[in-house]
């Protein structure tokens, strides 16, 4: 026959309390989960084992440093203090050479807008009809003619130097 979940929890709960109260113990166990264990007393009183001799031996030599690791780890200790502090330094002078680097910069592009805005303020004072004006008319100054532009052929560069023949 078949029971239902009431009834299943019931029966349960009810052949567990009697399979405790049985083992005589003191306490209540209500369901599967155990709230404390009682352990017996001889396990408790168990003699400790007695250690191996090799055992014993290697405990006490791992307890103890030798001199000669102590100076290896103090100088592992001053050397990477040594790399630290530098480091350290390090990182404090690239932070100052960048801010450095970010002020010249801004001076830069300060200098050249400076430079641009005078420029183009001298390029609008000056009136090119007013100089060619004065090179023909004051100065006498003509335009060149078919025969004197002389063009020649440099190879080597972007610069040349013509010196004449004349020296009188």
């Amino acid at each position: 026959m078949r029971q239902n979940r009431g009834s299943y929890r019931k029966n349960t709960r009810e052949d567990n309390r009697r399979a405790y109260l049985r083992a005589d113990h003191g306490e209540y166990i209500y369901g599967n989960i155990v709230r404390k264990m009682d352990l017996p007393e001889a396990w408790e009183e168990a003699p400790a084992q007695k250690q191996h001799l090799e055992a014993r031996k290697n405990r006490e030599k791992a307890r103890h440093m030798s001199a000669g690791y102590v100076m290896f780890l103090a100088a592992a200790l001053c050397a990477a203090s040594f790399i630290l502090v530098n480091y350290i330094q390090l990182q404090s002078e690239l932070t100052t050479l960048t801010k450095i680097v970010a002020d010249k910069e801004s001076d830069l592009n300060s200098l050249k807008l400076s430079n641009d805005e005078d420029y183009n303020r001298i390029m609008s004072g000056i009136d090119l009809e007013e100089i060619k004006r004065v090179a023909i008319g004051e100065l006498g100054m003509t335009y060149a003619q078919e025969g004197q532009i002389v063009e020649y052929e440099n190879e080597e560069g972007d610069y040349m130097r013509r010196v004449t023949g004349s020296s009188k």
